[in-house]
């Protein structure tokens, strides 16, 4: 995608104990994670191994990939003790609604930081899983 659009995604309601969700938008597959009174979303394959990272692990500030238990910050993306930093997209929850400015990820962006309106796509382009 080029256009960065905003992308309503799931209620806070549907987060479980857990406090995770995989959304699909278009053809970008999306990991939500609930932590702290805060939603951070990133692209759900993994940088190290493209393992799911819907699957992993919230702890400690942390999502813990399944695959081989590298962790990144929930606010950067940046895996712990390595360079790597997990693509992040910026969040906005509103009235419980949980919104994505989806576009290509930003690999350092911070999950609160966007500013734009959001705007809802088109109820075909969005999928929940």
């Amino acid at each position: 995608m080029t256009d960065p659009q905003w992308a309503r995604v799931a209620e806070l309601a549907e987060f479980g104990r857990r406090g995770k969700k995989l959304v699909t938008v278009g053809s970008e597959r999306i990991a939500l994670f609930a932590h702290g009174g805060e939603v951070f979303a990133f692209q759900d394959a993994c940088v190290h191994k493209d393992r799911p990272l819907s699957r992993g692990t919230l702890l400690n500030g942390r999502v813990v990939c399944p695959g081989h238990q590298w962790a990144f910050d929930l606010r950067t993306g940046q895996a712990e003790d390595r360079a790597e930093c997990q693509p992040t997209y910026p969040v906005r929850v509103e009235d419980g609604q949980v919104w994505v400015l989806v576009r290509q990820p930003a690999a350092s962006a911070s999950a609160s930081s966007a500013s734009a309106a959001p705007s809802a796509l088109p109820a075909a382009d969005l999928v929940q899983e």
